[in-house]
């Protein structure tokens, strides 16, 4: 078999099972490197790619964005990589290095960024090709299988805290504590944060208590937030569903933030006069720049922080995405490649 084929399981239209598929990916380009992948996260977003959802998909579709593996090959103008070398790959494969965003050192604005997913073969396969400047090396002091979900997920939630500024004396409110949110309460936890979880499923208490959270709330009983009004510095939303915005933003200290990382598809409803009244920010962001990867990983190796994940052989794809849809992921999953 040539080195230039790559063997993968691939969704041919809209919300198909995914099935095996091979296809020649051509030679190696020269600012490529190519990743054996050994693990790779399955994430909400690669659902919504899989279906459409966003209209954005090409089929045949190859998901993947959350990659841990060993670079196997690399293209001559690959810079501060070795062959062997343990790496990750997220939701970015590439960016054109030459507009004024990525000049600016602010390549996730690149209007020419190629998602993983998205017209590119992503990491549901043995092996998966990305820009060098996108192939994040991993510190050795994190454990490669569950150290993937941290490369969508986990920036996705760390990029806000820097975005606004977050430090120690801080109140923070996360929003559904589920692949995303779980991660944010591990990670504001080591940032030394006062921690409030809102879950609609309360029987999680323990488990988000033991993550982190200093209290846990009823996403949807407005009735008994009203004791928070006015105190949290920032509000993040992981959810992609529509809420009573309005009554988080009761929840906001003067000039606070609610931040949104969850894609709900739905316009929100919100009172310009609460914003106005209290100069609250209503601000959101997707993922994260390679400088903000490689902060997060170091962060995550100095605290030893790891997603709690789910092991599933890649072979066993679509049972995994069963159990995600299912919503009883506890609290992200992973899977292991046995080509």
């Amino acid at each position: 078999m040539s080195e230039n084929v790559i063997r993968a399981y691939a969704a041919m239209q809209a919300g198909q099972q995914l099935t095996e598929y091979q296809f020649n990916a051509g030679e190696l380009l020269s600012h490529e490197v190519e990743i054996q992948v050994k693990y790779c996260g399955l994430c909400h977003s690669d659902l919504s790619i899989i279906e459409d959802d966003w209209h954005v998909s090409q089929y045949p579709v190859i998901p993947g964005h959350e990659v841990i593996g060993q670079i196997l090959r690399l293209g001559s103008q690959a810079k501060g990589l070795e062959v062997g070398q343990w790496v990750g790959l997220g939701w970015t494969a590439e960016t054109c290095e030459h507009c004024n965003a990525c000049l600016q050192g602010e390549r996730v604005f690149c209007p020419d960024l190629i998602p993983t997913i998205v017209g590119h073969a992503g990491g549901f396969a043995d092996k998966v090709r990305a820009g060098w400047q996108w192939v994040i090396p991993l510190p050795e002091q994190l454990d490669p299988v569950s150290a993937g979900p941290l490369l969508c997920g986990g920036v996705t939630v760390f990029h806000p805290l820097l975005q606004h500024k977050i430090q120690a004396i801080h109140r923070v409110g996360v929003i559904g504590i589920g692949g995303l949110g779980h991660i944010a309460l591990k990670l504001l936890k080591s940032w030394g944060c006062e921690i409030t979880a809102f879950t609609s499923n309360l029987n999680k208490k323990d488990d988000l208590i033991k993550m982190g959270a200093d209290h846990v709330l009823q996403t949807q009983d407005y009735a008994s937030m009203q004791d928070n009004h006015q105190t949290f510095d920032l509000i993040l939303s992981t959810v992609n569903i529509d809420l009573n915005w309005n009554e988080f933003l009761k929840l906001l200290a003067p000039r606070g933030a609610f931040h949104f990382v969850g894609a709900v598809m739905t316009p929100a409803q919100i009172q310009p006069a609460t914003l106005i009244a209290k100069a609250i920010n209503v601000t959101g962001s997707d993922t994260g720049t390679p400088a903000t990867l490689k902060q997060l990983l170091i962060f995550a190796a100095r605290h030893q922080i790891q997603p709690q994940v789910e092991i599933f052989p890649m072979s066993q794809v679509n049972q995994a995405i069963t159990h995600l849809k299912s919503g009883k992921a506890r609290y992200r999953i992973v899977l292991e490649q046995d080509f």
